[in-house]
């Protein structure tokens, strides 16, 4: 019961918030999200009372089921709580929006498809909420509707088409080698199957498409930089905090219920999630937009947790240090970024811009504003006492717990001293993009004398309301950092039943040395990175005074320069030119049998030649247009064919 109540209230929530709004009843709308919001997150508390709860409805032949582990209340409570905090700011951002009424219709279908997600009890349920949630947040991307947004939005809609359809045809391959894709009987499936196991490769790997290109992994992260820029910031604050976390508990699922301690399935999985960590890493050095520079950071910090995830396959049932890392990243991540992002919102209503040379020395003199971003940066670098620390060292533990493991068997552990590396090099770029914030906001002044007078005297456009609860927030992450074995470690236990790993089993010392070591190496890549590459090649000194610029060749975009012509150009023209090749054969083949047909007969039967076939014309020509062509006839056969099916099955149905 819970469980359904937690899905569909925000569906009648917003059903009544989109009505309301549309008869410019704007005031009451705002009302009832807020009220959904609030009851919404009284009523995911109860899920943590609920573990062990399971749920089917008989639907679509197999039925969709739900199920309450540990991990999933977890992650149910988080999405509630993100939403709520999310849901003050837009109430200021879209103030006097005369779209406020849709968005907050989609924000709360968002909501109930996501919980759907986190609650659901095998893949199935899991895809069909998720496409459910992305094509619903896809309204968020094209909210403003300039063309930025649409183009964005077109991309983040394709992604979530392309990626569901090939993630469907994996599951189709599961339940057909496995015979169930509940996520309680999985595991046991996967021990007594005999078959081919390249088939549960080509499985598992078609069924996280759709999730590996909702968390950004590279190469299907191309869609994240104009989605994030484009849509409000509190849309931005929920699609990084909590809407990747939907793709990751997918992955989750696929990893530590079929390929727990497959090394094939880690290494491949591996690999990946390092491209993606220093991948996001590095663009996030290059940008000049906060935004686009958060976007990018948000695909790096998910590197990091996909790869605690290929160390949980990896390890096996040793891997609880890293199935403990890659939930603690996971919601401190969702934390800090939910936060970041919504600053970022305050900062574009002040300052109009949120191009670094327009935001520079904006926060001299707002020590609120200073305190807000300093614990969040410092949380994301993973300092030592503040909560990206401790998730960043049970990630970089488990790495050295399998390359000792490697080395005691006598094997060779190179490649995973190279992770490990990769791992530190990559902390130091966080280390050194959220040094540029910093510096940029707090410690330059801006170009324009007058401009900085005018910043040092205009406060930020928030209530003391939003100022309180960014500040409350943001003072989590040293409370958490502080105290791992009484909160954060807390979490962890808790939603560690829905990995079949064992948990630590002996207690962290994180502030050793041995464990501060990899925290300081980072901090010092950090500083090297900042003062060479963001202070020579980012920022640099022009004839307007020092600017920030953007070094990474717009060229080189996989988007622009290899996936739209691809899509757009190269593909279309070989399916022309095989169409026409086909096409030809035909003709050729009409022709040779109208000779043999009719050798030396007078007259010969020509067949007219369509030309419009398959041929797409606006505005078609002629007195019967489209209606003539040959194209239009299959396009009848295939409605009355589709006529015929639906009758045949209704018929079956009633007996």
């Amino acid at each position: 019961m819970l469980i359904a109540l937690l899905i569909l209230l925000p569906v009648a929530g917003g059903i009544a918030a989109g009505l309301l709004g549309r008869r410019n009843k704007r005031s009451v709308s705002r009302r009832v999200t807020a009220a959904t919001l609030a009851v919404e997150l009284a009523l995911s508390l109860g899920l943590l009372t609920q573990v062990g709860k399971c749920w089917t409805l008989p639907l679509c032949g197999r039925g969709i089921s739900f199920a309450v582990t540990g991990l999933q209340a977890v992650l149910g409570v988080l999405a509630a709580l993100l939403w709520a905090v999310s849901g003050l700011e837009s109430r200021e951002e879209l103030l006097g929006d005369h779209h406020a009424w849709r968005y907050d219709f989609f924000l709360l279908l968002t909501l109930g498809a996501i919980e759907g997600v986190f609650l659901s009890g095998d893949l199935y349920t899991t895809l069909v909420f998720f496409e459910v949630m992305s094509f619903t947040s896809f309204v968020w991307v094209i909210h403003n509707g300039t063309e930025p947004a649409k183009r964005a939005a077109g991309s983040y809609l394709t992604y979530a088409v392309a990626g569901g359809l090939v993630s469907l045809m994996g599951l189709f391959l599961l339940d057909t080698a496995l015979g169930t894709l509940s996520f309680a009987e999985l595991p046991a499936a996967v021990a007594a199957y005999e078959g081919n196991k390249a088939l549960i490769y080509v499985a598992g790997g078609l069924s996280m498409a759709t999730f590996a290109a909702k968390v950004c992994m590279w190469p299907l992260h191309t869609w994240l930089p104009g989605s994030y820029t484009q849509a409000p910031a509190p849309a931005t604050a929920l699609l990084s905090g909590i809407v990747t976390k939907a793709g990751i508990f997918g992955i989750f699922a696929i990893t530590d219920k079929i390929f727990l301690a497959d090394a094939a399935w880690g290494r491949v999985l591996l690999f990946f999630a390092v491209i993606t960590m220093l991948w996001g890493g590095f663009m996030a050095l290059c940008q000049t937009n906060l935004k686009t520079l958060l976007a990018y950071s948000s695909m790096s910090q998910i590197g990091f947790i996909l790869t605690g995830i290929a160390m949980q396959a990896l390890l096996g049932e040793e891997g609880g240090m890293a199935a403990w890392g890659s939930v603690l990243h996971l919601t401190n991540h969702a934390w800090i970024k939910l936060i970041l992002f919504l600053a970022a919102g305050l900062l574009f209503r002040t300052v109009g811009s949120l191009e670094l040379d327009d935001l520079r020395g904006f926060g001299r003199k707002k020590p609120l504003l200073l305190v807000i971003f300093l614990c969040l940066a410092l949380g994301v670098m993973g300092v030592p006492l503040f909560n990206g620390y401790i998730s960043k060292t049970l990630l970089h533990e488990s790495i050295v717990e399998y390359t000792g493991l490697l080395e005691g068997a006598g094997q060779s552990a190179g490649l995973y001293h190279a992770v490990e590396w990769l791992f530190l090099i990559a902390g130091g770029m966080t280390v050194a993009y959220m040094t540029k914030v910093l510096v940029c906001l707090f410690g330059e002044e801006n170009e324009s004398a007058a401009a900085q007078r005018e910043f040092d005297r205009t406060p930020v456009n928030a209530s003391p309301l939003v100022l309180t609860v960014l500040t409350v927030c943001a003072l989590l992450c040293p409370v958490l950092g502080i105290t791992p074995h009484l909160t954060m470690e807390g979490i962890a236990r808790f939603a560690q039943d829905f990995f079949s790993e064992e948990g630590l089993v002996e207690a962290v010392a994180y502030f050793s040395l041995t464990n501060l070591k990899g925290a300081v190496i980072s901090l010092a890549i950090g500083g090297v990175l900042y003062f060479a590459f963001v202070r020579t090649l980012v920022r640099r000194k022009t004839g307007m005074g020092v600017q920030y610029r953007n070094p990474w060749p717009a060229a080189l975009s996989l988007e622009d320069g290899l996936y739209r012509p691809l899509l757009m150009v190269w593909l279309p023209f070989v399916g022309a030119v095989l169409a026409r090749f086909g096409a030809s054969i035909f003709s050729w083949l009409v022709a040779a049998g109208n000779r043999l047909l009719f050798f030396r007969a007078t007259p010969t039967v020509t067949p007219a030649e369509d030309e419009r076939f398959a041929k797409y014309d606006p505005d078609p020509q002629g007195r019967r247009g489209i209606s003539g062509t040959l194209a239009f006839g299959l396009a009848m056969f295939g409605l009355g064919y589709m006529a015929m099916m639906i009758y045949i099955l209704v018929r079956l149905a009633l007996g």
